[in-house]
């Protein structure tokens, strides 16, 4: 079994990727909404999907 440590870090990992969605929703909304607006439903599921990833893995290990 992981230890806490190694848990925190792989939960990290998870929440590092659905940040780094929001962020590339982010930039879309930001700079490029007119022309890349077609990238937001995409976006948006893998964006859900990665929540609720590290939102699963945070529960199912107690942290």
């Amino acid at each position: 079994m992981q230890d806490e440590k190694e848990l925190k870090r792989e939960l990290a990992k998870y929440k590092r990727l659905a940040v780094e969605i929001a962020s590339e929703i982010h930039d879309i909304v930001e700079d490029t909404v007119w022309t890349n607006h077609v990238k937001m439903p995409e976006l948006a599921k893998k964006l859900v999907d990665a929540v609720e990833t590290a939102n699963k893995f945070k529960s199912d290990n107690n942290l």
